[in-house]
């Protein structure tokens, strides 16, 4: 990957006086020395140096003759550490050779330092690499929901009208970003007002990825623009709420499962209302499922038999179920750091979608972030920014947590 020491050692060197080196060069050469004790010195490195020392320990207290319980345990442990190990040796060997470099940064010969600029380079990308990108990947658990694809309820909130037609940009925006990413979408259920605009909507978005990536859409989501029926010119703020919901597929022969039992659901059947085909008023094919010791309930009517119907509540009671039980388990994990989660508010004004700006621009207030270029977001490709930086700011808190950890 770079060039050894032993052959930069080895160059022919030009006779030239040292006077050539200035005050500049050894500023700079400080300075070097000064990143390379910062660097050892980083919480991460520490931590994954006190890691590597736990795994020398559980090796030398295997025993010898026959494996006991606590030794596999014991083993278990240092095959998990064992990724950890490597890349801490590749640190140090790129370490002790950006050290034995440090000297011949001052040498007079002009190609030997020209070589070993190169050669610090190289193995200050080298450890920045393992420090900033390989030691976090290898500590931060694997996402335990990137196999989930995801439901997204969209409910208009303050604005009237003007509500209504944001909640149908929405759904729009949404739309656009998972076609953009090759996702599957499909409009499980929608409350389409005569004025124009939705009332409320539940999208059914499937892929790799999707539940992770769209996880952080849930919360308040604010329009400030003036509305066409506006006549004074003044702008109206509205908003939508929006609910990201992980979708696990269910079996057609097993109903329940870990989330919830039969005999804790209250399933009434109805006749659908609205605008819709010979069916509605018709047949009994709305669903309405509720599941009693939380109280969620799911009413569906949009499919055109009872079966779909009730199909599709399942569907929905299982994704609001299986939300619930994540974030449960993100509270307690953060609350035993007594740290709760802003992310899980739901009633939090995530983000605000700005008309009235010379500049249109969407600000997410979570990340401090804003994005001028407003039409870009609503057409989906620009939403990418958001979620690839809070995929980001998930990953640091979860990094975060795991160094905080007690030693």
């Amino acid at each position: 990957m770079f060039r050894s020491i032993t052959r930069l050692q080895s160059c022919q060197k030009i006779n030239l006086s040292k006077k050539y080196h200035t005050g500049r060069v050894l500023l700079a050469q400080a300075d070097r020395v000064a990143s390379t004790s910062n660097v050892q010195d980083a919480p991460i490195v520490q931590y994954v140096k006190r890691k590597v020392e736990e795994r020398r320990k559980l090796q030398s207290e295997l025993s010898q003759d026959a494996l006991s319980e606590e030794d596999i345990r014991r083993v278990r442990k240092i095959r998990e550490l064992e990724p950890l190990q490597d890349a801490w040796t590749e640190w140090k060997h790129a370490k002790q050779s950006l050290e034995e470099t440090l000297p011949l940064l001052n040498d007079p010969d002009p190609t030997m330092r020209s070589m070993a600029e190169e050669d610090y380079a190289t193995l200050s990308q080298n450890i920045n690499e393992l420090v900033e990108n390989t030691f976090p990947t290898l500590l931060v658990p694997p996402s335990q929901t990137s196999h989930l694809s995801a439901i997204i309820e969209l409910r208009a909130g303050v604005g009237g009208s003007e509500s209504a037609l944001f909640t149908a940009d929405l759904v729009r925006m949404y739309t656009r970003a998972a076609q953009a990413n090759g996702w599957d979408v499909q409009m499980i259920a929608s409350n389409i007002l005569e004025t124009g605009g939705m009332k409320d909507a539940i999208m059914e978005v499937k892929g790799t990825g999707v539940y992770d990536a769209l996880r952080w859409e849930s919360g308040v989501h604010r329009v400030q623009r003036v509305p066409a029926t506006e006549a004074n010119g003044r702008v109206h703020t509205s908003t939508v709420g929006v609910m990201v919901l992980p979708l696990t597929e269910e079996t057609q022969s097993n109903p329940e499962d870990d989330l919830f039992k039969m005999e804790d659901i209250k399933l009434e059947v109805m006749r659908a209302r609205g605008a819709g085909g010979q069916h509605v008023n018709k047949t009994e094919s709305a669903v309405r499922v509720t599941h009693i010791p939380t109280g969620i309930t799911v009413s569906m009517q949009d499919e055109r038999s009872q079966h779909q119907n009730r199909r599709r509540a399942f569907q929905v009671l299982r994704a609001r179920l299986m939300d619930r039980k994540l974030n449960q388990e993100m509270l307690e994990r953060r609350d035993l750091r007594r740290n709760l989660v802003r992310s899980a508010d739901r009633s939090e004004k995530i983000r605000t979608y700005n008309y009235a700006q010379a500049s249109d621009r969407v600000t997410d207030h979570r990340l401090g972030m804003s994005v001028k270029n407003l039409n870009s977001v609503m057409e989906g490709d620009g939403l990418q920014d958001f979620v690839k930086a809070l995929q980001q700011r998930h990953h640091d808190e979860m990094l975060e947590d795991v160094l905080s950890e007690p030693q």
